[in-house]
């Protein structure tokens, strides 16, 4: 079996995997635009950059690339709009958008031309997300890193949302491999979304530090705390972490990044640790299955081995 290509409206990707908008800045240009060249979707993470810098990533990535480029926005930001109408600005080919429900950002991309795709976590807001003009939506289940909508798993929400929705379905949480992919595609989904594997790349905007800490997580590393989004998150437990369990409150002046936030600890400056390479002090999101990625590698070998990996498996099946 060829991995089928992934229509979002007007917007083919030779291969169905949209790479994870993963703030703050591992998601940035280098990676985008590597997972643009080898056929799939790349997602720069705008969430926790100014305005300008935005612009210069998605200037950079498409300097890099002549593939799909989008930006993915945390509606809890507070200065979701604006990052969000930038992006439309710079041309941007897709805004994906979760942590919250933006009736208005479908309107913003109607009027551009710009193909809106939700992260949603049921049929119910799949549906929603349809009838107002999504392109696709990106069914998120309780396996993913990051703020969680559901403790459920996509497998048991796609056949209801499957049903509930013409447009694309995309899945997303806890897939790393080829098996995955494949696994993704015969349950219904038109494509799957990876956040982790490709955080654990070579172009990666994660310190090296971070890096060799996704490749040595295991499952038992693994804790859902309460992010002061306002959402469960799961993440590495570290120091900081534990800190958090001991409900002892981050003594750091409040960068003021979210429309609502429970001060409990700065998101923002937490992640920026992590990304910086300072784990003690850091917020390290991850996903479920974190513990199966055993190397660093370079996006180009990922795809490879998720090419190869269905070929065989199909080859398999056929047998």
């Amino acid at each position: 079996m060829r991995l089928p290509e992934l229509k979002i409206n007007n917007l083919v990707a030779r291969l169905p995997i949209i790479q994870g908008g993963m703030a703050v800045r591992i998601s940035t240009a280098p990676l985008a635009a590597a997972v643009a060249n080898e056929g799939g979707i790349g997602l720069i993470a705008g969430t926790g950059m100014s305005i300008q810098e935005l612009k210069e990533e998605i200037k950079k990535a498409r300097s890099l690339t002549r593939g799909i480029i989008g930006v993915n926005v945390l509606f809890a930001a507070k200065q979701f709009a604006q990052l969000v109408m930038a992006a439309i600005e710079e041309k941007i080919d897709l805004v994906v958008s979760g942590a919250g429900f933006s009736r208005d950002i479908f309107g913003w991309g109607r009027e551009a031309g710009t193909a809106i795709v939700p992260i949603v976590s049921s049929a119910r807001l799949a549906a929603l997300a349809e009838r107002m003009g999504a392109a696709a939506v990106i069914l998120e289940g309780g396996e993913a890193g990051g703020h969680l909508g559901t403790a459920l798993s996509w497998k048991t929400v796609l056949p209801e949302v499957r049903q509930a929705v013409q447009i694309p379905v995309i899945a997303a949480g806890g897939i790393i491999d080829g098996k995955d992919v494949l696994d993704a595609l015969q349950r219904g989904a038109d494509g799957v979304q990876m956040g982790t594997r490709f955080a654990a790349s070579e172009e990666s905007g994660a310190s090296p530090q971070l890096k060799s800490l996704y490749v040595a997580a295991g499952e038992e590393d693994l804790v859902v705390i309460d992010s002061p989004v306002g959402l469960p998150g799961r993440a590495i437990r570290n120091v900081f972490v534990n800190k958090l369990d001991e409900d002892m409150r981050e003594s750091v002046r409040c960068s003021s990044c979210l429309k609502k936030c429970s001060k409990r600890f700065c998101i923002l400056k937490a992640l920026c640790n992590a990304q910086q390479g300072d784990l003690e002090h850091g917020l390290i999101f991850s996903g479920q299955q974190v513990a199966r990625i055993k190397e660093i590698l370079p996006v180009k070998e990922i795809f490879r081995r998720i090419i190869q990996e269905v070929e065989l498996l199909t080859a398999k099946e056929v047998k």
